[in-house]
């Protein structure tokens, strides 16, 4: 997604003398009733975030066209992001025309023999930026947050359980673990209560990020459960000249593998733009990356639950060679791990499809080929 935060510094990384194999960790458990995902693509800026359609008609910006294009391509499911307020209005009436939408877009992956996440990427209360979250500690969001679910449930339950999951909350930003843990709890148990059967995915608090993983906690007895968490490291280089990030304004060199900001450029900077990019001389590489997400596969294998990466890419405005190496390493170690994943986007700043609308086919070569 459009992220506008800094991601958090991995404290600590485990020496790869730890890790003799890639696959001595690689997490087994298959995808419960049949959910059966590999390689996918989330479905940004048309049930969520609508300000980047750039003045599409919702209706027209995704359609039976693109679902038939990514299953031929080789991706065998969809993420979509909803957003509250593009679902509801502001008096808690749905819109009939956006449900319409949902509805035919999980029609048309029946159709292309692909599978569909329904993602609650934003609440009026609660959004991932972290600012103005009203949904910890206020029971009241709290309930609406339930409450959608009641209404979300009502509407998909008629399909499969080997079609359609259900991601409870998009990156999480609470005050504490505790705090998500508790709610998690809650959002599951509902949708027990209404669907036994239905997959749930769930991440961990602070923006689903491996550094968070380990204070985790779901329901111990449930089994149709799948652990998501997001990547985006090194974050100066896969959001490199973001307008929503803090180091917005750095225009100096990026690159990857190695430091993504040598010591020698960063050194050319005023102090003003110095003190935005602390922690981006650290060097990144396959094996950096393969250490952090061990983070995420050892909790999975605790809790003896699949894993799944339902987030992950780099801005276009990186070194396009190394933009690929950072796909090919990522998709690699994911891989190695039997981890599922979803790249982030289908056609927004970070997307497979360019604004003319045009396949980047050699991404797409490096991401299913």
């Amino acid at each position: 997604m459009l992220k506008i935060y800094k991601l958090p510094v991995i404290a600590l990384l485990v020496s790869l003398m730890a890790f003799p194999s890639a696959t001595v960790f690689a997490q087994t458990q298959r995808m419960p009733e049949g959910f059966d995902i590999h390689k996918g693509v989330n479905i940004s800026h048309w049930l969520s975030q609508s300000g980047g359609r750039k003045g599409i008609a919702q209706a027209d910006y995704i359609t039976e066209k693109d679902i038939a294009l990514l299953a031929e391509k080789g991706f065998d499911h969809i993420r979509i992001p909803v957003e509250e307020a593009e679902l509801w209005d502001y008096k808690d009436e749905k819109y009939k025309e956006a449900f319409n939408l949902l509805h035919r877009a999980i029609v048309w992956c029946k159709q292309y023999h692909m599978r569909a996440i329904v993602d609650m990427h934003i609440l009026r209360s609660h959004h991932f930026d972290g600012k103005n979250n009203r949904l910890w500690g206020e029971s009241a969001s709290q309930e609406r947050f339930l409450q959608c679910w009641r209404e979300l449930s009502a509407e998909l339950k008629k399909y499969p359980t080997n079609l359609v999951a259900y991601e409870l909350l998009n990156e999480p930003v609470a005050d504490s673990a505790a705090q998500w843990n508790e709610l998690l709890g809650k959002g599951v148990a509902l949708i027990r209560e209404l669907e036994p059967r239905r997959v749930i995915v769930v991440g961990s608090n602070r923006y689903q990020s491996v550094a968070s993983f380990p204070l985790l906690k779901v329901p111990t007895d449930d089994k149709r459960l799948i652990l998501s968490f997001h990547y985006y490291s090194p974050f100066f280089f896969t959001h490199y000249k973001a307008g929503w990030t803090p180091h917005k304004d750095f225009g100096g060199a990026v690159q990857y593998p190695g430091p993504t900001i040598t010591k020698k450029e960063l050194a050319k900077e005023p102090a003003t733009i110095r003190n935005l990019l602390a922690g981006s001389t650290d060097e990144y590489n396959e094996d950096v990356i393969r250490q952090q997400v061990m983070t995420a596969v050892k909790v999975a294998q605790k809790m003896k639950l699949p894993l799944y990466c339902g987030e992950w890419g780099c801005l276009n405005t990186v070194p396009r060679k190394d933009r690929l190496r950072w796909y090919r390493d990522v998709r690699k170690v994911l891989e190695d791990n039997n981890i599922a994943w979803s790249v982030w986007d289908y056609k927004g700043s970070f997307g497979i499809v360019d604004d003319k609308g045009d396949m980047d086919d050699k991404l797409v070569k490096t991401l299913v080929r």
